[in-house]
């Protein structure tokens, strides 16, 4: 589930990853990522630098201890946008849902149907409010991105450098590797490993 960025490339995306120990594996890459190169839109070819914040969340089908009520649930529709065909525009399919305890938001616009997406929104809203709830320190929204902060310099767990030099480097566990392509190609492996091995062992920088 995608929406296309104001100016160029993807504004915001939803994914979900599937196999063995997904959750598990992957809660290491929740965070800021800082990204350094020359930028494809950029017709003079300047050197940018570009931030993701990316959340990783469990996917919960059910879970009784969960209590959704529709009084919390705020749903507004709107027009999908996008690829999509002939379908895209022309209904309002895409769902948002606001829990008003929380401020948690939720969206989903990738199915055909209204009723799909409010399906997929409300597996999203289930699997944050059981992080949540896991943190019953946890007096604020912001607090169940874990790590994350804000969206600004030096605030990234892991930054990507295309120029001047080629370097991947986390800067909670100090794992790094040159071979950027290896990485943005899918290759992960040493970063989470590394995050999960420090982690177990209590030596995880925050």
């Amino acid at each position: 589930d995608y929406e296309d960025g104001d100016e160029a490339g993807i504004k915001s995306a939803a994914i979900s990853i599937e196999g063995e120990n997904a959750y598990g594996l992957l809660k290491s890459e929740n965070g800021v990522h800082r990204l350094v190169r020359v930028s494809p839109f950029d017709a003079n070819a300047r050197r940018q630098t570009s931030f993701a914040a990316i959340e990783v969340m469990p996917e919960i089908e059910n879970d009784e201890t969960i209590e959704i009520r529709d009084e919390d649930i705020e749903m507004q529709v709107y027009r999908a946008s996008g690829a999509g065909g002939q379908h895209v525009n022309k209904t309002s399919s895409a769902v948002r849902l606001i829990h008003k305890p929380t401020g948690i938001v939720v969206a989903s616009q990738q199915e055909r149907s209204q009723f799909q997406n409010k399906d997929n929104c409300m597996k999203m809203l289930r699997a944050k409010l059981l992080e949540l709830k896991a943190q019953q320190h946890a007096e604020k929204i912001s607090d169940i991105k874990g790590v994350q902060m804000k969206i600004e310099w030096g605030s990234q767990i892991r930054s990507y450098v295309f120029m001047p030099y080629q370097m991947v480097k986390d800067t909670r566990t100090s794992f790094e590797t040159a071979n950027i392509d290896a990485v943005m190609d899918g290759d992960l492996d040493g970063f989470l490993n590394a995050y999960l091995t420090q982690l177990a062992t209590g030596e995880l920088k925050k």
